[in-house]
């Protein structure tokens, strides 16, 4: 898709506030998380549109039967409606394309990365009552549906096809030459995916160096989930020296640096080298 103009700043602000909030809520609402992102992606969506695309999520769960029994029931029930009758898939190019992570994108177009079908799968399913959550495969997400007993695994992305547990060992194995451990198979919390999600659009706009505005909104966001990874402090900084902040860059290589000091005072002095570095460039 043609490059979104972003958010305004104080558009920005409100919407990272209102992330930051949601994230520490005692319940995150997957759908708003998802949808707060894509904003902040997509300047052009606004409130309205937030809305709508919650209205579309109800009009889909509206589409499925009622409580039509086990969980293998409620799979082959979103099977025939989300894949089958509404035609909601993923194919190879969609990993190319950043509105294959953004929610409002995918509900339009109806495509979009394993995660992204899979948030939506679980926002229909659970509004219809299903017992329903995400799980973390690695290198494909997919959903599951009833107790770690009677567990039934769907793929989205192919349309929600239900899984055997050979068609699941594949999966894993074809990502990780591993096979595939119960471990795997636990239903993933919201902020969990939130947190893949981020880490994909991050991914994504690392290989395309000219989308540095990207990686910084997504590794901003990153930093505002209540649990992440202290290196993302150092990510944010190399954005920031590619986008031409060079105090920025320097400044959060320095607060990094005292967060690494007390397990390797080795590479904090390497960081604050790279932060004289990043300042050296000014001139």
């Amino acid at each position: 898709m043609p490059s979104p103009c972003p958010p305004s700043p104080e558009r920005s602000a409100e919407l990272r506030r209102r992330f930051a909030e949601e994230a520490r809520a005692e319940r995150p609402d997957l759908a708003e998380l998802c949808l707060l992102v894509a904003a902040e992606a997509d300047g052009t969506l606004d409130e309205d549109g937030m809305d709508a695309a919650q209205v579309e999520l109800d009009r889909l769960a509206g589409l499925l039967p009622y409580r039509p029994g086990g969980p293998r029931a409620w799979a082959v029930a979103l099977r025939e409606v989300l894949g089958d009758r509404c035609g909601f898939h993923g194919s190879g190019a969609d990993y190319r394309r950043l509105e294959s992570s953004l929610l409002h994108a995918v509900l339009r177009r109806r495509r979009g990365l394993p995660i992204l079908l899979s948030v939506v799968w679980m926002e229909v399913a659970r509004r219809a009552g299903a017992p329903v959550y995400g799980v973390a495969l690695p290198g494909h997400f997919v959903v599951g549906f009833g107790t770690a007993e009677e567990q039934v695994l769907a793929d989205p992305f192919d349309g929600g096809r239900v899984l055997t547990g050979a068609d699941a060992e594949l999966l894993v194995v074809g990502a990780t030459g591993a096979p595939l451990d119960p471990s795997m198979l636990v239903p993933a919390t919201p902020l969990e995916v939130v947190a893949r999600i981020l880490n994909n659009i991050r991914a994504w706009a690392a290989a395309r160096p000219e989308r540095s505005d990207v990686a910084l909104w997504a590794v901003e966001l990153s930093l505002l989930l209540p649990s992440h990874p202290a290196r993302l402090r150092y990510e944010r900084a190399q954005v920031l020296v590619q986008r031409g902040d060079f105090l920025g860059g320097a400044a959060e290589l320095e607060a990094y640096a005292q967060v690494v000091d007390a397990v390797d005072a080795s590479a904090a002095e390497r960081l604050r080298g790279q932060a004289v570095a990043a300042r050296a460039r000014l001139n």
